[in-house]
């Protein structure tokens, strides 16, 4: 096994650990790269975990993935994919806000990219096509119950325009 911890504070903030590719300044910079190794026949590769630490009396920390800017090209893509399997259903892909139990739970938004000076982008949500013998996935867009207030609801529209048609 391999440990690597920052150190720790009982007065003032808790040490980084930064980890960082090399910089290429005329040409790419250098990859990093996290993963688990394939496990044997009869075992489960290992999994990663990210996860910010718990907090008694203020905000835990926030974990950001994203990929840089670009002044003369495109953006970096950023993708979360689940593996395939050949003898069992595929893995999920689950997100959750938060949960709170004195306050409204957290927020789960997803936008497409702005575009200045031309279109935006397109937000696809859809279910792949099955096999020969299988049904489509469902897509289900419901808002929770309530026990003594109203239950969320369901909006669905196109933005205004200014100089053309709405959509």
């Amino acid at each position: 096994d391999m440990f690597m911890n920052a150190g720790r504070s009982t007065s003032n903030t808790g040490g980084a650990v930064s980890v960082s590719s090399g910089e290429g300044t005329a040409t790419t910079s250098g990859a990093v790269v996290i993963r688990s190794l394939n496990a044997g026949t009869k075992g489960t590769s290992g999994s990663l975990f990210f996860s910010t630490g718990s907090t008694s009396s203020g905000n835990t920390g926030a974990i950001s993935v994203a990929s840089g800017a670009s002044t003369a090209g495109r953006s970096g893509l950023v993708t979360l994919s689940v593996g395939s399997g050949t003898s069992g259903a595929g893995g999920s892909l689950q997100g959750y806000a938060g949960r709170s139990t004195v306050h409204t739970g957290g927020t789960v938004s997803l936008a497409s990219g702005e575009g200045t000076a031309s279109s935006t982008g397109m937000v696809t949500i859809r279910s792949i096509n099955a096999g020969e013998k299988g049904s489509s996935g469902m897509l289900v867009f419901s808002s929770g119950s309530a026990s003594s207030g109203n239950s969320g609801a369901l909006n669905l529209g196109s933005g205004a325009s200014t100089n053309g048609r709405s959509g």
